[in-house]
């Protein structure tokens, strides 16, 4: 059986300004916008090239708005990506590589400026925040580890 991830909720505390920001900033589609009643609002946008599409909205999660932590945005050439999403006005931190070589630590944790020494796949990021504060990171990947 196939388990597919399509769909990730993410809470925001302003609906139009995190519609704004996913779609007008960050250049994601925008799929759906459905003011169901008074509380219950669903927005969901795609970013380019993904299968995966992120909802955020009104009465769809009890999570604190912002608390999202790690969501991945993979690209394949990431100097391009951080400079395409700084032009559109995105505060990016990064590139910059773990100081241990593997997946990144939570938070600020032993970040090192620059890319990945040998530009190893996988092994590259930098890291973003929409207005409420939920973490994105960009990772870097030019060869799919095997089975993926």
């Amino acid at each position: 059986m196939d388990l597919r991830l399509e769909v990730v909720v993410i809470p925001v505390s302003d609906v139009d300004k995190a519609k704004d920001f996913y779609v007008d900033t960050l250049g994601f589609r925008a799929d759906a916008d459905y003011p169901i009643d008074d509380g219950y609002r669903i927005v969901q946008v795609t970013p380019p090239g993904s299968a995966c599409s992120v909802i955020f909205g009104e009465g769809l999660t009890t999570a604190p708005a912002g608390s999202a932590q790690g969501l991945h945005l993979i690209v394949t050439d990431i100097e391009q990506a951080v400079g395409e999403l700084t032009a559109r006005g995105v505060d990016v931190d990064g590139p910059f590589h773990d100081a241990t070589g593997a997946f990144h630590h939570a938070g600020r944790a032993d970040r090192v400026p620059g890319l990945q020494p040998e530009r190893a796949s996988y092994g590259s990021f930098a890291s973003f925040a929409d207005p409420d504060g939920n973490e994105w990171f960009l990772q870097e990947v030019t060869e799919r580890a095997p089975g993926r």
